[in-house]
């Protein structure tokens, strides 16, 4: 039987092994992997190409209002082509619920600008600001149900942080209904404090973002948090975790068999704080929370990242253009409290990190695929469908010229931010044909793919959320506390 789709002689690399061999394809999913297979409608020859699985991006803030009611700069169609182009084929979103909104409502308007623009697949995680009864006991079950198995929480930012009783309802929530907790993890007191010192002394550029969202913020953060996830069971993933101490939390948390889990970022490897103290609001560019650190930071990133700590690698994509509709509404005189939190980052995600990473010896091509892919697939619901290159799994794919050399510019890149905070980096590694559900969707710099062609992703639980043997104390207390006393 012939195949609608076979690509020839590539190197196939999946998160545990490299090798040589042909792909068949056939209705969108991967039917046979193997040497010399029968004939395709249309066959690719990939002898000198990497085959990697299209990457998943997990952390990516789509045509979403920031709690400022500042309107990201990409809709669903400009960031998922713009994710196509780097070789991205999956997308998780957020739908953000803000104080006031109702689910069922926010989850309404999100799928439809998603289902009439998307040119991959895509899921949604919930951003949930408002705890109430409705929402924790009817609405966040409901949404869980229909294949919504995610969602995150704010321990800073006015206007969506939750207090630590809130967290806890949410938590005990989402482990009765099977749900992985993603975690922004500061600590808002220290950062409004310090922010409110530097803005009566007049200290309102950029730079000062940075100061006041300070190193123990997050790693205070980051221990509350796990201390609170460990009190009721609930699996938990921090994302953007930036600092040496941060990632230390998390190890020892999963050294002591907690279901904690992390995330970095390509500003937390690849930009510093030296890149926010730049003239004027220049530095906005690069204005993100948590911010970027120094190189110590970065090498601690690298090192969690390669011992499993930092689980995932995301875009955290949240693109604001530089002008009044983004991150400058008062121009020039724009105050680092004023700009918009986020750098754009989806369509260079994989690109840096296999320059930087793979063809730099800090990680191996699997621990490439692993880290971009696989890992976000198994952790968020995805497994055997997304991530892999293996029989069964949808025909996501991405055809590699690891030599290909690219130089950064604003006009490379595929969304409507207008800038990149990685201009004139020179990178080595691009993605030269990408397929989704066995459909060639980018060739050589070319978009062959229609508005509207994603399919929203119905998500399992979690691999996270499997047993590991381990009894909580805690959760043995509260069963003990919950049954009716006996004289």
């Amino acid at each position: 039987m012939t195949f609608d789709l076979v690509i020839r002689g590539g190197t196939v690399v999946s998160a545990t092994s490299t090798g040589v061999c042909d792909i068949g394809v056939r209705d969108g999913r991967i039917a046979e992997l193997g040497s010399g297979l029968a004939g395709g409608t249309r066959e690719i020859d990939a002898r000198g190409r990497l085959v990697l699985p299209g990457g998943v991006d997990s952390h990516c803030h789509i045509e979403q209002l920031s709690s400022f009611g500042v309107p990201c700069a990409d809709d669903f169609y400009s960031a998922t082509v713009s994710a196509a182009f780097g070789g991205t084929t999956t997308v998780i979103p957020f739908c953000a619920q803000h104080r006031g909104d109702a689910l069922p409502t926010v989850l309404a308007d999100y799928h439809e600008r998603a289902r009439s623009k998307a040119v991959i697949d895509y899921g949604f995680h919930l951003i949930v600001a408002n705890p109430d009864e409705q929402t924790v006991s009817t609405d966040l079950p409901a949404a869980i149900a229909g294949g919504i198995r995610s969602f995150k929480i704010f321990m800073t930012y006015d206007r969506m942080r939750l207090a630590d009783e809130q967290i806890l309802e949410v938590m005990a929530a989402a482990r009765r209904a099977g749900a992985l907790v993603m975690v922004h993890a500061e600590n808002h007191g220290m950062i409004s404090w310090l922010a409110g010192r530097m803005v009566k002394a007049g200290n309102t550029a950029p730079r000062y973002h940075a100061i006041c969202h300070t190193r123990g913020a997050e790693a205070e953060a980051i221990n509350r948090v796990i201390a609170l996830a460990e009190l009721v069971d609930c699996p938990i993933l921090i994302v953007h975790v930036s600092t040496p101490e941060g990632i230390e939390a998390i190890r020892q948390a999963r050294g002591r068999g907690l279901k904690v889990m992390g995330e970095t970022c390509p500003q937390y490897l690849f930009l510093t704080a030296q890149d926010i103290d730049r003239p004027g609001v220049q530095g906005a560019m690069f204005c993100c929370s948590p911010p970027p650190r120094d190189a110590a930071a970065q090498e601690a990133c690298w090192q969690g990242m390669r011992d499993g700590s930092l689980r995932v690698y995301s875009s955290d994509h949240a693109p604001y253009r530089m002008d009044a509709s983004g991150k400058l509404p008062n121009g020039e005189k724009t105050t680092f409290k004023e700009m918009a939190n986020g750098v754009p980052g989806l369509e260079l995600r994989l690109p840096l990190l296999f320059t930087f990473g793979y063809r730099a010896g800090r990680i191996s091509l699997e621990e490439f695929v692993a880290l971009t892919a696989t890992r976000h697939a198994e952790t968020y619901g995805l497994a055997a469908r997304k991530g892999v290159i293996a029989p069964g799994a949808d025909a996501d794919i991405a055809l590699w010229d690891p030599d290909r050399r690219v130089t950064v510019t604003p006009g490379l890149i595929h969304d409507n931010t207008g800038y990149t905070p990685y201009e004139g980096r020179e990178l080595t590694g691009w993605p030269v044909t990408v397929i989704s559900r066995g459909e060639v969707i980018v060739h050589e710099g070319r978009l062959d793919a229609a508005r509207g062609r994603g399919r929203f992703l119905v998500r399992e639980a979690s691999e996270a959320l499997r047993p590991q043997g381990r009894q909580v104390p805690e959760m043995a207390q509260l069963a003990a506390w919950n049954t009716p006393f006996s004289p």
